[in-house]
């Protein structure tokens, strides 16, 4: 479910002394930004705009653009062919905004510190070989901590020993005879990897946009193709190869399990995937692969959309996340022509709209089929599911009786109008 609220930025924009507020992934590119700033000012995409702060001075349009307030917006500028065409004249209009803020700030020392910040990204993307910076430092630790823990397990032996789980306290005690380590590497590889840079618009998004991961994918699964990818190029690194120990065989192995899991979290084959477990659960195979490949493509989707089964106070401000990802996406589909799916449109939905049918439809059933090989998860997973669909529905009966009284309100005013 969602992402971070930390993985966001929020931009305010005066557009014709109306304040806009822009809210992007840090992850995006300058491209993507400008986009969604074009959006805001009811411009076609690809425009080109200028960017200015309260002083008139220019600001980059990139991800680390400096945050501003309601109070402060940047006001965006089209620019028009004459003044593309013009390039001297807008070079020299840089160079006099560039000496007006040196003598009006003087703050050399934060000055030195961006350049000097700014250097040291480019540097590490040139040594990375362009590959997202901020990607590979947000998996360092946990990869860290996988490679920390097979070396402790002798991971060198790892398909020859084949020894089961061994238990941990935060772990509860009923998985452990049924899997090997490795199929629990692969787990916890592709529960790391699996959104590995989210642009923050789905994969409907793609295809009808026909943006480059639809393309390079053939609207296959473009954004689990790319997870899988950039998973894989991380892992490409010496000081990320967490496999580097493993013979061939077993890589291979590995990277394929990791692959099916990762592709497996792509919700368009949410039905497919979930009808095959169910056709499987009720006479379970652990010695049959299949089963087991079954088994665990379901439980990367149950660790992928889980967010529910977390008490209310951790899960909602994710809930919020997600919709804000979602509105703007069916934002830009509008502005671009595009379809636009009820779910995600911000004049369609509300919050209990919205996680009612995802509970009721999607998680209850998963979970409920899982339950059935792992009784034990109805108390700490199934019901506190079930909780949050009743807390929902009286959210929803609580929305439905407001807005019939304003309905009501609305009619009895237009009414009094019309006898007057």
């Amino acid at each position: 479910m969602g992402s971070a609220s930390s993985s966001y930025r929020v931009i305010y924009l005066d557009v014709d002394g109306r304040i806009q507020k822009v809210v992007f992934s840090r992850f995006c590119s300058p491209c993507d930004i400008k986009d969604l700033f074009c959006t805001a000012l009811g411009a076609p995409r690809n425009t080109n705009l200028s960017l200015l702060d309260s002083s008139g001075a220019m600001v980059s349009i990139d991800p680390t653009m400096p945050h501003n307030t309601e109070r402060s917006p940047y006001r965006v500028v089209p620019m028009t062919g004459g003044q593309l065409a013009d390039k001297e004249e807008l070079f020299q209009n840089v160079l006099t905004q560039v000496a007006e803020q040196f003598s009006r700030a003087f703050k050399i020392n934060e000055l030195k510190a961006e350049v000097t910040n700014r250097l040291a990204m480019l540097e590490k993307r040139v040594e990375l070989e362009g590959m997202k910076v901020v990607e590979i430092e947000k998996c360092r630790n946990d990869i860290k901590k996988l490679r920390e823990e097979m070396v402790s397990r002798n991971n060198s032996n790892f398909l020859e020993d084949n020894k089961k789980l061994t238990p941990r306290r935060d772990v509860p005690s009923y998985p452990k005879e049924k899997f090997t380590q490795v199929d629990v590497l692969i787990l916890m590889t592709a529960a790391v990897c699996h959104d590995l840079d989210h642009p923050g618009f789905n994969n409907t998004y793609q295809v009808n946009a026909r943006t480059e991961l639809a393309v390079r994918y053939n609207d296959i699964s473009p954004l689990e193709n790319h997870h899988c990818a950039v998973a894989f190029q991380i892992f490409s690194q010496p000081d990320c190869n967490i496999f580097s120990n493993f013979d061939q065989e077993a890589f291979k192995q590995i990277r394929q399990g990791t692959i099916t899991l990762i592709l497996a979290t792509d919700m368009a084959r949410h039905g497919e995937i979930l009808d095959s477990f169910k056709q499987k659960v009720d006479n379970f195979d652990y010695t049959d692969e299949e089963h087991v490949t079954c088994l665990k493509m379901v439980l990367i989707k149950c660790c992928d959309i889980s967010n529910e089964v977390r008490p209310m106070e951790v899960a909602e401000p994710w809930v919020d996340c997600l919709l804000e990802e979602y509105f703007m996406q069916s934002d830009r589909e509008k502005a671009e022509g595009l379809p636009v799916a009820p779910f995600m449109d911000r004049e369609k939905v509300t919050k209990p709209t919205a996680q009612i049918g995802f509970i009721k439809f999607v998680l209850i059933p998963m979970f409920e089929t899982v339950m059935k090989l792992f009784p034990q998860i109805e108390e700490a997973m199934v019901q506190p599911l079930r909780d949050s669909r009743d807390r929902y529905e009286e959210l929803k009966q609580i929305d439905d009786a407001m807005n019939e009284v304003q309905k009501n309100k609305n009619e009895n005013l237009t009414m009094g109008g019309k006898k007057k």
